[in-house]
């Protein structure tokens, strides 16, 4: 299925590369609508069976429905977080630990714009959360899937939210090598939209004058490793979230360091460690109405597949905090 997925998807990059030859556009452009239409009632029914199931058994006041989003085209280096998704999924179902599971839908690049396709995310996160009490916790892909997804739960509950963002990068730069889209560009989008009153970034130590510049523009509270000894204490006994819709965590996988997580595209040694990661995510005091797990690089794992076990424990430790 992967495989014949994988051939769908270049199928419709060599009909969008035709466009510019004899193909109608007409033609390219209802063969994208009927991928995308067919993208969104999946998921629009995945998430209507899911929280028919969990109304039904009652008791929970909110539940993650994870969504995967296989995107790789917007980062600045290696594309692999693209096929990080699937890579994740096998293993929160590997039998070697306890696992739960959500439900896991998928978008793939099917030839689109950006503007479209980051609309086409946005529209399938509001799928997800019509379906009350479920909560999106997305699987990427790069961390240009961020801004979609946070722009999306915002609208959806009428308002900023707090937002958590563990990173080695402050992914706050205007325009990175022109794309507005770049994976480095993602925090700057949703500041400029206003859907964040407040922005912790965690783990930060690799930033340049416009990252520290773009921080100041937009009030973001950036904690770099340098200091983390220091910011310890209050890192880990965090409360966020009152006076607006909530809080939303972005975590990039290379927040961590790499000896805990080496499959990633960008690797920054002196991070996180992954009793970092979890002390902070466990001591937060907050409603967490949204989250995201971001820039796995299944091509850069070792051959065990361990940045894939440490993806999956830490979705599954997401998935605690949002439900309840």
């Amino acid at each position: 299925m992967w495989k014949s997925g994988k051939r769908g998807i270049h199928y419709l990059h060599k009909l969008n590369a035709a466009a510019s030859t004899n193909v109608p556009a007409s033609l390219i452009e209802n063969g994208q609508k009927r991928v995308i239409d067919a993208s969104l009632t999946l998921i629009r029914e995945r998430a209507k069976l899911k929280g028919e199931l969990v109304r039904a058994l009652g008791g929970a006041v909110a539940s993650t429905s994870l969504l995967g989003v296989p995107l790789g085209h917007n980062s600045s280096f290696l594309q692999g977080p693209a096929f990080a998704p699937p890579r994740i999924r096998e293993a929160i179902w590997c039998g070697s630990t306890n696992s739960t599971t959500e439900v896991v839908q998928e978008i793939r690049d099917c030839g689109v714009d950006d503007d479209r396709l980051m609309a086409i995310i946005s529209d399938s996160v509001k799928l997800v959360m019509d379906e009350d009490p479920l909560r999106p916790l997305v699987l990427g892909g790069d961390h240009s899937i961020s801004f979609p997804v946070v722009r999306a739960v915002s609208e959806k509950l009428g308002g900023p939210v707090d937002i958590l963002h563990l990173d080695a990068h402050p992914d706050i730069y205007h325009c990175f090598e022109g794309n507005k889209y770049s994976h480095a560009s993602s925090f700057a989008r949703i500041m400029e939209g206003g859907y964040a009153r407040r922005l912790l970034q965690v783990g930060i130590r690799s930033i340049t004058k416009e990252g520290r510049d773009q921080g100041k523009k937009f009030g973001v509270e950036q904690y770099e490793m340098r200091t983390f000894s220091r910011d310890r204490h209050a890192l880990e006994n965090l409360k966020l979230g009152d006076g607006v819709k909530g809080v939303y965590i972005s975590l990039d996988i290379d927040c961590l360091d790499p000896a805990f997580a080496p499959g990633v595209s960008h690797i920054e040694p002196g991070g996180l460690s992954f009793r970092d990661v979890l002390n902070i995510i466990h001591n937060l005091q907050a409603d967490v109405v949204g989250a995201d797990v971001v820039e796995f690089n299944p091509q850069r794992d070792t051959v065990d597949g361990m940045t894939a076990m440490v993806a999956a424990k830490l979705v599954r430790e997401l998935t605690s905090k949002i439900s309840k």
